[in-house]
């Protein structure tokens, strides 16, 4: 929640209602798919067990549904011919995606090891404070303001994380 008052507060852009509700739709959307795939990949290694399912499986499994959700997209929006003219006129477009797509495999396969040997929980929080901190860095380096309510979602999110880091180290400290 404060992830997202952040980044809707941060916006100071006067472009389309339309494009505003869209864009809030996806970040929701997002949001929900998010929190949904730790925990599903987390019971996936509950129920086969972690030394059962490696992180290329799971790989095979996102990678596939992404590419199928995409190229639909593409099909139903009738974008295909203007990705094709796109690379056509730009070819060296095709070097950046396959770095991405390294880059990208790369950062999964963390991914997948740190929800497989720690869970859903402790990467979602190291994701948050990742997001958090680049945000904020952005803002510095590049001299966005950043509004009232932004910094508010910017206290919410930082409050949580160390609310939680907090009640962990104080549960380990008495239970020793």
């Amino acid at each position: 929640v404060g992830v997202a008052v952040f980044s809707v507060a941060s916006k100071s852009s006067d472009s389309d209602n339309d494009t505003q509700i869209i864009g809030l739709l996806f970040m929701c959307m997002y949001i929900c798919f998010d929190c949904f795939t730790s925990q599903w990949q987390d019971k996936l290694y509950m129920k086969y067990g972690r030394a059962n399912v490696d992180a290329y499986q799971m790989m095979l499994g996102v990678n596939s549904s992404a590419i199928l959700m995409t190229t639909s997209g593409l099909i139903l929006g009738g974008d295909i011919p203007k990705v094709i003219e796109f690379f056509k006129a730009n070819p060296s477009v095709l070097q950046y995606n396959i770095i991405t797509a390294i880059t990208s495999a790369t950062g999964q396969l963390f991914i997948y090891t740190t929800i497989k040997e720690f869970g859903p929980i402790v990467f979602t929080v190291i994701m948050t404070t990742r997001q958090m901190i680049s945000i904020c860095i952005s803002a510095i380096v590049f001299q966005h303001p950043i509004s009232i309510k932004a910094l508010c979602g910017a206290v919410i999110v930082f409050g949580v994380l160390f609310y939680q880091i907090r009640r962990k180290y104080l549960a380990r400290k008495n239970s020793n």
